[in-house]
């Protein structure tokens, strides 16, 4: 759980959890795009007004389910990212290869991918533990820290995707390593 979400009033916390419990089963029935706010707040058995209260829109409450879910993936894992760890961006890898089967579920090689939407959740998710790692640990990047944050984080998403759509894929702890090895260099220069 995160910093944040420990810090918040207890109905707080109680009110989001509704509406990502409830949004978390409607993406089970639906895509992202045919799913409302008056959904969501049917679901999860509050009024539109307390919905927008924690939220600006669904899209803000995909992305902050997503990084719920995703971070508590992380966390489970142990994974933390120091900006000098080349075993905290294979533990990253493999917390998405991990949340990636957790979303699509059994038989996902039938399913289309995940909505570009949760994708790009993901992406932030993973850039912020990026920036922040970076931020440890300043160097002489030849780019910004944003654009370097950016393609690792694309680059673990890429391969992740890139591996779970893969037909005849083996463990991802088998591709862990390379991956790391193509991306570790971008955060250590020189």
């Amino acid at each position: 759980m995160s910093d944040l979400s420990k810090s918040l009033d207890p109905r707080v916390r109680r009110t989001r959890q509704l509406l990502h419990d409830a949004f978390v089963q409607l993406l089970t029935q639906k895509t992202f795009a045919e799913i409302s706010v008056g959904d969501v707040t049917d679901a999860a058995t509050v009024n539109r007004a307390t919905f927008y209260a924690h939220y600006p829109d669904k899209y803000a409450l995909l992305e902050s389910t997503t990084a719920a879910r995703f971070a508590d993936l992380l966390e489970k894992r142990a994974v933390s990212f120091d900006g000098t760890c080349d075993s905290a961006l294979r533990k990253i890898f493999l917390g998405i290869t991990d949340f990636m089967l957790s979303v699509l579920g059994p038989g996902h090689e039938h399913r289309p991918r995940l909505d570009p939407y949760m994708e790009l959740a993901i992406i932030a998710v993973v850039r912020g533990m990026v920036i922040e790692g970076l931020n440890q640990y300043p160097a002489d990047w030849k780019v910004s820290q944003q654009t370097l944050a950016n393609t690792v984080s694309w680059g673990l998403y890429g391969a992740a995707r890139d591996w779970i759509d893969s037909p005849e894929r083996g463990p991802a702890e088998e591709i862990a390593n390379g991956v790391t090895g193509l991306l570790a260099p971008l955060v250590h220069p020189g």
